[in-house]
């Protein structure tokens, strides 16, 4: 069986606890893997080698930093496959999803690359007599990252590469779920020229965690994951005077209006509610259908949604894998089973979905439920999985008035040929992440990302200039300097003394 152990120092440190967790090939359900769970003393050994680190890094040019992520980007590049190979093993989205996945992760790789404009400061001269005033930024220390299963390669590297890029060091703690493209990141990492203690990979579950939360040479912690999680993590993290990003959950509306192309609609609610078997913040999971297009809509979505193909991701004819674990995936067809009887109405049923020959990996079909109640489970809970939920409103200002209610503000959609109505929509809708005719509107890597109410805890959101102010702190410098002619006497500066 394959063991996956920490990544300290620019080496394999061999886990110490004595715990370890099991990693599971999501097609088969069969464990393939064992990480180390490290233990508190093993989190703390590894801040110490990245706080050492530090003392160096933190002061290195940015022509070394920039050189670095250069080569850095080249090795992602030519490791794209087996990143995706890792990605699939052990998560089990498909190949071209995998793939897709790495490609976003190298955007902020290519940011990084570029810091030395995003790190320049600002210059006022003459503020007062002889007086100028600059604004600098500086790193902040140590950083942390905790990361979630569902894109074990692209979210560290929507946290790393930016934070070395400021001169900052790291320590990772990725989902234990899936924890071997962490692992592979780092060692490119390495081969890259990055030096070591400059970023570590710690593997663990909770105990992990409360470790980085309560470490006092931890500056500041990136998290994405749920919204119960992402609260503890920044209340936490917060008490213990660091400064927190922490992403959490999400229930994505798309609005569909009556003058919508709606075959454009009903392929793109498909491809954002079944991308990665829905385990993704940015999925559709609510349709909002406005007027009397709603049975039409359903329709196309489901004659589109019974021609998926399921299976293995490695398999090249798959269009959906399996989802992470087998306790995951009978909580999401708990969704489906319960939905009838808080008043939806069935279209699929996804949740008696096997595969033949891998009859024990984590199944499960496309689930698609019309007329359902803003009060029914499957609407108000996050789902993370493939289960699309309709809702009907008669007008524009109804929808909108449902979108905001919901304590969620992550991303959102608009689909409609009307200017005007998009217009409106992006500036009354309260969500961090608007799409016009973009089912998912995930922004490049040069725009942050993140959202607003419970689907954010702290002031930034994430890569971006955010990304960019999140690893470093402003600093005002104000200076005064004689003029040269009044050098004290018997110093010859070579300056005319009538100035």
């Amino acid at each position: 069986m394959k063991t996956v152990h920490h990544w300290i120092g620019g080496k394999t440190v061999e886990g110490a606890s004595g715990n370890w967790g099991p990693v599971t090939d999501p097609a088969t359900g069969a464990v393939t893997t064992q990480v180390a769970l490290a233990s508190t003393e093993e989190v703390d050994a590894a801040v110490a080698v990245a706080k050492a680190a530090y003392a160096t890094w933190g002061t290195s040019s940015l022509s070394q930093r920039t050189g670095i992520l250069f080569r850095y980007r080249a090795l992602l590049d030519a490791h794209r496959d087996d990143l995706a190979a890792l990605i699939t093993a052990e998560h089990g989205k498909v190949h071209s999803d995998a793939l897709g996945e790495v490609a976003r992760g190298l955007e902020i790789v290519e940011l990084a690359c570029g810091i030395t404009t995003q790190l320049k400061g600002e210059l006022s001269t003459q503020v007062s007599s002889r007086v100028d005033v600059s604004s600098i930024r500086q790193s902040l220390g140590v950083v942390a990252g905790i990361t979630p299963f569902n894109f074990p390669a692209m979210v560290p590297m929507w946290m790393f590469p930016l934070a070395v890029a400021c001169g900052n060091t790291f320590v990772l703690k990725p989902s234990e779920k899936d924890p071997s493209a962490a692992n592979l990141l780092a060692e490119l990492a390495s081969e890259a020229g990055l030096p070591d203690g400059v970023l570590n990979v710690v593997h663990g579950d909770r105990v992990a965690v409360e470790a980085l939360l309560a470490h006092p040479d931890i500056a500041a912690v990136s998290f994405v994951g749920s919204t119960p999680i992402a609260r503890h993590i920044h209340t936490t993290a917060s008490a213990n005077h660091k400064r927190v990003q922490a992403l959490g959950g999400a229930k994505n509306h798309m609005l569909v209006l009556p003058d919508a192309d709606l075959d454009a609609a009903a392929d793109a609610a498909v491809s954002a509610a079944y991308g990665s078997a829905g385990e993704r913040c940015m999925a559709i999971s609510a349709v909002v259908a406005v007027g009397a297009i709603g049975d039409e809509l359903v329709d196309k979505i489901r004659e589109r949604a019974e021609k998926i193909v399921i299976g293995p991701g490695n398999d090249p004819a798959s269009e959906m894998g399996p989802l992470i674990t087998k306790v995951h995936r009978d909580k999401v067809a708990s969704y489906v089973t319960g939905a009838a009887a808080q008043g939806a109405e069935v279209v699929l049923d996804g949740t008696g979905h096997t595969v033949e020959g891998f009859e024990d990996g984590h199944w499960i079909g496309l689930s698609l439920l019309d007329k359902v109640s803003t009060d029914s489970d499957a609407y108000r809970d996050e789902i993370f999985g493939p289960v699309l939920v309709v809702l009907r409103t008669e007008t524009y200002e109804e929808g909108i008035a449902l979108i905001n209610a919901s304590p969620f503000g992550n991303g959102t959609a608009i689909f409609t040929r009307d200017g005007g109505a998009a217009r409106r929509f992006q500036l009354e809708v309260e969500a961090g992440m608007v799409g016009v005719n973009v089912p998912i509107p995930v922004p490049v890597g040069y725009h942050s990302f993140g959202g607003w109410k419970d689907s954010l805890f702290g002031d930034h959101h994430i890569y971006g200039n955010d990304g960019v102010h999140f690893y470093t702190r402003g600093k005002v410098v104000t200076t005064r300097w004689p003029d040269p002619s009044e050098a004290p006497a018997g110093v010859d500066l070579g300056f005319p003394r009538n100035h």
